[in-house]
């Protein structure tokens, strides 16, 4: 679990486009913070595990869902998407349907 969760964070952050310098102090924690959560040396707590998941745009689900290699971009593909009106997210829909299917 602290493995999967290392590597997790790095790559959240990564796709996120930020250093772990940039995401520790924007999380009021030191410079190392995050360093040392991704070389396995800490765990946050609770409380600072919410805040990583804030700060990433991810739900805390989303952070453990292996499956989903992503989770960023589909949050904020899913916020975009709320402001599209009906027509447009049936064309969306096929257009993803077509992807699937290749």
């Amino acid at each position: 679990m602290e493995k999967f969760f290392a590597l997790r964070l790095a790559k959240l952050r990564t796709q996120k486009g930020v250093s772990a310098r940039d995401m520790s102090l924007s999380l009021g924690q030191n410079p190392g913070y995050i360093n040392s959560i991704e070389n396995g040396k800490a765990l946050p707590s609770m409380n600072l595990f919410f805040y990583i998941c804030e700060y990433l745009g991810v739900t805390p689900s989303a952070f453990w869902e292996e499956e989903n290699p992503s989770p960023v971009k589909i949050s904020q593909l899913s916020k975009k998407l709320q402001q599209l009106p009906s027509d447009r997210l049936d064309h969306i829909e096929a257009l993803v349907d077509d992807l699937l299917k290749r």
